[in-house]
């Protein structure tokens, strides 16, 4: 029987300390289900803008819902990598969920809006996870959230540039 250090100290197969990366893979389930509602809202968005700039905007929308679905399983199965099992239900999502949810959201400016808060939002949930990872030295995770958080950085600059903010 294994003393409450060494418990604490055990490893994972992936050479990783079993009590912090059972942590990170909570973390990254409140990622996950973050990540569901902004894919939800990007899907509202696509379908209900209206405007002038509609066909710009509804390419953009579905772009960037299309690469939220990629992360949405590549955040899955990273969680599954770390052993634990990824939440699944509407209601764990909500539960968790700390953006934003845009309902009938048609305007052009609202809808960027939408878009720069919610992934200014998943900053926050991605540096605690990279902060995390990064003292265990979870290099999968941490390149991730590391790839992430430099692709958002750009999408919120863009979208800032559009709306003729200063970041």
């Amino acid at each position: 029987m294994k003393t409450k250090k060494e418990k604490e100290q055990a490893t994972n197969i992936l050479g990783l300390p079993v009590k912090e990366t059972e942590v990170i893979a909570a973390e990254l389930n409140i990622l996950l289900s973050n990540f569901q509602v902004y894919y939800q809202n990007l899907r509202g968005i696509h379908w209900n803008i209206r405007g002038k700039r509609f066909f710009d905007l509804h390419v953009k929308f579905e772009e960037l819902y299309n690469d939220a679905q990629l992360k949405i399983d590549m955040i899955a199965e990273r969680v599954l990598t770390l052993g634990g099992t990824p939440l699944h239900t509407f209601e764990d999502y909500i539960k968790n969920n700390r953006l934003q949810v845009g309902k009938n959201v048609s305007k052009d400016v609202d809808a960027v809006q939408l878009i720069m808060t919610s992934l200014s939002d998943l900053l926050k949930i991605e540096r605690v996870i990279l902060d995390e990872s990064d003292k265990i030295n979870d290099e999968g995770t941490n390149s991730m959230m590391s790839d992430f958080i430099t692709e958002q950085e750009k999408t919120i600059w863009m979208m800032k540039a559009w709306s003729e903010e200063e970041i």
